[in-house]
């Protein structure tokens, strides 16, 4: 059974692909390679062992989107991954967010009702309910205005979702509101390797530590938390790509409840930016050069999951904590030291 992974070869829809791999889904890749390398692929084939089909895809082309699918069709459901996804880059940058990612959703939805495929899964996101009134959020917890034009994608995108699954009942979706991915594989082959400066703080402590970035920023310590720094869920990324599998196998086999199901995917624990960077240093033995900074604008105070439902409707629990899954990373980012050493 075939599953189109729309940006495959990033840091979650690649650990995703191998995990459908390893259930015996056949997977196609498509993506732009905006923010990913396409040697992902070869490292998918070397975990999995077997090679994604890949397709260098702009989604936000209608007419390339079309004949893709005009080409493709024994897929039977879809993983929506492609999107940009830096919340301090769409602040600056608004128009390039709601293009990209909103018209890249509707081409992908107007193949679906044209060729009958019934299934995506949605990469969504905590910045849906922007700052909650109550902690920790579920799915029942009120949308509040987004913080940033990237929330506001994903919940207009939520939207657009829901209204196409309305007007064709033949379609079925879920939406997995993610909290904070981070990690990698445990062979080290794949992991969160951003294009140029990162955005995500992982990869930055990790980039730090090993000498390629000079200093840390933490965008401040003043907010009302015991530390004074913002506190986040943050979930391993494997964990998080086996409940793309379960939400596919869920679709494919009609055992969802209703059309549109959402579900929270988080450990259900808020760590602050100090206790992930003390994390980092007890797991790897290094001392982090950082400095506190101003707040970045479109950054929640602090934000964690009430992963209730997704632990009881799906069978399905995070099962890594925050020291494995910085020691994973930490693993990841020496392998591409040794490897650019040549070692």
């Amino acid at each position: 059974m075939k599953i189109l992974v729309t940006g495959g070869t990033g840091y979650i829809g690649s650990h995703t692909v191998v995990e459908l791999q390893n259930q015996g889904y056949e997977v196609i890749i498509a993506d732009n390679l905006s923010n990913s390398h396409e040697n992902v692929l070869d490292h998918i084939a070397e975990i999995s062992g077997k090679r994604p089909e890949f397709e260098k895809l702009d989604f936000s082309d209608p007419q390339h989107t079309n004949n893709f699918f005009d080409k493709n069709l024994d897929i039977k459901g879809i993983i929506h991954f492609a999107a940009f996804k830096a919340v301090g880059e769409s602040v600056k940058n608004p128009l390039m967010y709601y293009h990209n990612n909103l018209v890249s959703l509707m081409n992908i939805l107007n193949n679906m009702s044209k060729h009958g495929i019934e299934n995506i899964v949605f990469s969504s996101s905590c910045t849906v309910y922007g700052q909650p009134e109550k902690l920790p959020v579920s799915e029942d917890s009120p949308i509040q205005k987004a913080w940033s034009p990237y929330g506001n994608t994903k919940q207009i995108s939520e939207d657009i979702i829901y209204d196409t699954l309305n007007a064709d009942q033949r379609l079925k979706g879920i939406a997995l509101r993610y909290f904070n991915p981070i990690g990698a594989h445990e062979s080290a082959k794949i992991g969160e390797l951003p294009l140029g400066v990162p955005n995500n703080l992982v990869p930055f402590i990790t980039q730090t530590a090993i000498g390629i970035r000079d200093q840390l920023k933490v965008f401040g310590d003043d907010y009302n938390t015991p530390d004074g720094t913002a506190i986040r869920d943050y979930i391993h990324v494997v964990d998080l790509a086996k409940a793309h599998v379960i939400a596919v196998d869920r679709m494919i086999s009609g055992k969802g409840k209703k059309a549109f199901e959402v579900f929270n995917l988080g450990t259900g624990n808020g760590y602050s930016v100090m206790e992930v960077i003390k994390s980092f240093e007890k797991v790897s033995g290094e001392k982090l050069n950082y400095k506190i900074v101003d707040r970045r604008p479109g950054d929640v105070e602090q934000v964690w999951a009430d992963t209730t439902f997704a632990n009881n409707e799906l069978g399905w629990k995070a099962e890594k904590g925050l020291d494995e899954m910085m020691a994973s990373a930490w693993k990841w980012e020496k392998a591409l030291k040794e490897k650019e050493s040549g070692l």
